[in-house]
């Protein structure tokens, strides 16, 4: 199967394409347009491999997806090339929705063209995956309840309200002319390579720093976290085996508020980081009942709430368990310890991306391997 990845080279792209590279005989065309989140550096595990191209292209430009299409022949489509940052959507709105709605509006019509030229048998197989985000069904009021696939859409923010625009758009295509679709909305993602201006590799690095560790609010948000390389696995298990038409929800089964998992950040961080000035273990002997309050932990800061900012979201990911027989292989415990190690581990690739020398040499050396536009 030959898979055409739009944004391949940010967060949740670049692990689906390091998945897929890895772990089946696939082959990848991977289409990005190299915003700020997108970093070939994620890539260069799997960048010189056969099996791999690399497209800069934006999927606003409908002449150059033409080409692609054309030139690669994809067997399926998997879209998740986004702008994904909430606050960037408060202070910005309209790149998301050039990006999240007229770019899905013109990626949909490169596919619908060049499905409805595939002979019969190739027309058949195709599909077109859209990722998305349980942010589009706003946020959840009882304790108990869960984002089902026939939650009820009530985006809150310019981001939420731009993907639940491009999932209106893919079940459209699906409904008026038949583009065999399926849908997909996750919960918040962590794990390696993670862009730094999300919380978790935030927190992280600030600590190690000694930075302030912003939480907004009093940090009661609620959010149920999923390991990237699990999402990773679901999206292909969901591109090659699901039912056309549907949508599934994937979430983690990890609720846990944003103070805690701040909290946890900390713990972990004093375990493996002893010799941080940090640390509490790089100060005097504290009371154990005093230790809440030292070492990282007293760096949190509390900050002023963003604008419509939901509590909680949780996902009830029951569907792709039972219909497709996947279930997540991290618990929120195991993963973050991965997570927080892969940043320690690798303190080089997030100096480059805060310095932007990442940016800088895209047109270098780090645009290498099978790049072919």
């Amino acid at each position: 199967m030959k898979v055409l990845v739009t944004g391949g080279a940010g967060f949740i792209g670049s692990a689906v394409i390091r998945h897929i590279i890895r772990k089946t005989d696939d082959s990848v065309v991977n289409v990005d347009k190299l915003t700020y989140a997108g970093n070939l550096e994620s890539l260069e595990a799997v960048s010189d491999h056969q099996r791999y191209v690399f497209e800069r292209v934006d999927i606003c430009d409908a002449a150059e997806l033409k080409r692609v299409f054309q030139q690669h022949q994809p067997d399926v489509v998997m879209h998740l090339a986004a702008e994904s940052h909430v606050d960037r959507s408060i202070d910005g709105p309209a790149a998301f929705i050039e990006t999240n709605i007229v770019g899905t509006y013109t990626l949909l019509e490169a596919a619908r063209r060049y499905w409805q030229e595939l002979n019969d048998e190739r027309k058949a197989a195709f599909r077109f995956h859209h990722i998305s985000t349980d942010e589009v069904y706003g946020d959840l009021e009882s304790p108990s309840d869960l984002f089902t696939e026939q939650t009820p859409y009530a985006p809150s923010s310019p981001y939420s309200a731009s993907k639940a625009s491009s999932d209106h758009l893919v079940r459209a295509w699906r409904r008026t002319y038949n583009l065999p679709t399926l849908i997909t909305n996750c919960s918040n993602n962590y794990g390696p390579y993670h862009f730094p201006e999300k919380l978790i590799p935030l927190v992280i690095l600030n600590a190690l720093e000694g930075k302030p560790l912003p939480v907004y609010g009093k940090g009661d948000q609620v959010r149920d976290w999923l390991y990237v390389e699990d999402h990773a696995r679901a999206l292909y298990r969901v591109v090659s085996e699901g039912a056309v038409g549907e949508t599934y929800n994937i979430g983690g089964h990890n609720e846990k508020r944003n103070i805690e998992v701040v909290h946890a950040i900390c713990e972990l961080l004093e375990e493996l980081t002893p010799g941080n000035p940090y640390s509490r273990h790089s100060h005097e002997t504290v009371n154990p009942s005093e230790a809440e309050n030292t070492g990282f932990r007293r760096l949190i800061t509390f900050v002023t709430d963003r604008p419509g900012h939901d509590l909680r979201y949780a996902i009830d990911a029951s569907k792709i368990e039972r219909e497709l027989g996947w279930a997540p292989a991290e618990s929120f415990e195991s993963g973050l310890r991965k997570t927080v190690q892969w940043y320690l581990n690798n303190l080089e690739w997030c100096r480059r991306v805060q310095n932007g020398t990442y940016q800088r040499e895209r047109l270098g050396t780090s645009e290498k391997g099978n790049t072919t536009s």
